[in-house]
């Protein structure tokens, strides 16, 4: 499928929908791209609980029941610079939509898969689709809305669908298995993806190109393998414990992966991820930062998941249920935030928000062995609005220090950290429920951790979120 571009570093064109940059911007870019991002993020959650399901359905085994959820996250992270690097050179609204195409297909091949080992290859490709959406997601924003203002209420959005999407996907899922059955986890991913297609060519305008870049594909081979060996890694972790040989030879071989890429981005003439980029304090902090408030988000969700389905035996409809007061949380901070920012700046709006996320996960970790529900709710909205709050800027804040001419590898950059950090907290969440004596104690570890991981970032941020965004 051809999806015209403008050729050339020139300027994108403009749909006759869009309004003067003195106007209201349309909010059909922001409907198209943020509609790709929420099916993309909750593809992540919504299959966790439909897992034991297909498995029985589908006579899977313990693996194959493993790679159906591992082998999407693998995929996706480890694609994710790629996606950023081909967006930039052949256009990022062309390589959006290749994205959402591809992704839609596999979705639709794992809602008809009549075997376990055919669903997991359609995972792999749903994975390879969610790779080449989600940078150019954030590069489309950031053309579609040039004003400051505008473009962080967009970011804003664009952030909280990351945490309703991870928080609502337990709930959905649970709802879909238990109603009309599990294909129809994949199922709705078929009319979001067609509406999403159907928006972003009709409402977004084509995206520069920049052909002469060639694409360092020894480097894209070596950043594929650091992340995919590290993710596998972690994931391997909260299973099998961290000083399993497996796990340690997993880290050991991304770390020596992401050795030749940086070697090779030293030495290539047209690098993927030109090393000069990570000179800049806001770039190289912000992929930082959103590093530790995803470790720290998605390993409250993990763990807040499992106390509720395994120590308090709600079910996965109820379990989804609970985590309600985190996603309702994440909406309202990530469209205060893009209003604020404007006025404040990005820098108190990250600050502030890491350290009422710390102070929930510290709050959760100093309710006792066995709190009652009711007191984990304002920790639970803690965590979720700072987050949500502290994204916009932090979004913002690395976009806003690329180059014109890097969109699509600033934003990969920044959402490939986001996933380690996602899956390094749901590893260590993991194996601290695992292997602790005291199912309780590894649980208030596990937040205060997650806390601590927070300060941490309210800190970076003080430092490197620049008050007002970065020119390049």
């Amino acid at each position: 499928m051809a999806f015209a571009e403008s050729a050339g570093g020139g300027e994108p064109v403009t749909p006759r929908e869009s309004a003067p940059e003195s106007g209201r911007r349309s909010p059909a870019p922001l409907l198209a791209v943020c509609a790709g991002y929420f099916m993309v993020i909750l593809d992540v959650t919504i299959i966790n609980v439909a897992v034991p399901v297909v498995g029985r359905d589908l006579s899977a085994s313990l693996t194959g029941i493993q790679w159906i959820t591992d082998g999407y996250t693998l995929v996706f992270a480890g694609f994710l610079m790629t996606g950023g690097a081909l967006g930039d050179r052949l256009g990022n609204r062309r390589v959006f939509c290749w994205g959402v195409v591809v992704f839609t297909a596999a979705s639709a091949a794992c809602a008809f898969a009549p075997s376990a080992p055919f669903l997991v290859a359609a995972r792999l490709v749903e994975g390879l689709g969610a790779a080449f959406i989600v940078p150019g997601s954030l590069a489309l924003l950031q053309q579609a809305y040039p004003a400051p203002a505008a473009r962080s209420r967009a970011f804003g959005l664009w952030g909280s669908m990351a945490g309703i999407a991870a928080s609502a996907g337990p709930l959905l899922g649970g709802l879909l298995v238990s109603t009309v059955g599990w294909r129809w986890v994949f199922l709705i991913n078929l009319p979001v993806g067609a509406a999403c297609l159907a928006l972003t060519l009709r409402h977004v305008a084509p995206s520069p190109r920049h052909t002469a870049r060639a694409v360092d594909w020894p480097a894209q081979c070596a950043v594929v393998a650091a992340v995919a060996l590290l993710t596998a890694a972690l994931n391997e972790a909260g299973r099998r414990g961290w000083s399993d040989p497996a796990v340690l030879a997993g880290i050991g071989l991304a770390a020596l992966a992401a050795v030749a890429f940086a070697v090779r981005e030293w030495l290539a003439r047209s690098p993927a991820l030109p090393l000069r980029l990570l000179r800049s304090r806001a770039m190289s902090g912000g992929a930082v930062i959103g590093l530790l408030f995803n470790f720290g988000f998605y390993g409250m969700v993990f763990t807040a998941s499992l106390d509720f389905q395994h120590q308090r035996g709600f079910s996965a409809l109820a379990t989804g249920a609970a985590l309600f007061p985190a996603v309702a949380m994440t909406m309202f901070a990530s469209v205060l935030s893009g209003r604020l920012s404007r006025r404040t700046g990005d820098r108190p709006l990250v600050v502030f928000g890491m350290l009422l996320a710390a102070s929930g996960l510290a709050g959760w970790a100093a309710a006792g062995a066995d709190p009652a529900y009711p007191l984990l709710v304002a920790p639970m909205m803690a965590a979720g609005f700072g987050t949500s709050f502290a994204l916009t800027g932090s979004t913002a804040t690395v976009m806003g220090a690329a180059p014109p001419t890097y969109p699509g590898v600033a934003s990969a950059l920044f959402n490939t950290t986001r996933q380690i950090g996602s899956a390094t907290g749901v590893a260590l969440g993991g194996s601290l429920l695992a292997t602790g004596g005291d199912y309780g104690a590894g649980l208030r570890i596990s937040m205060a951790i997650g806390a601590l991981a927070y300060l941490t970032a309210a800190c970076l941020a003080w430092l490197c979120v620049p008050p007002k965004p970065e020119q390049p």
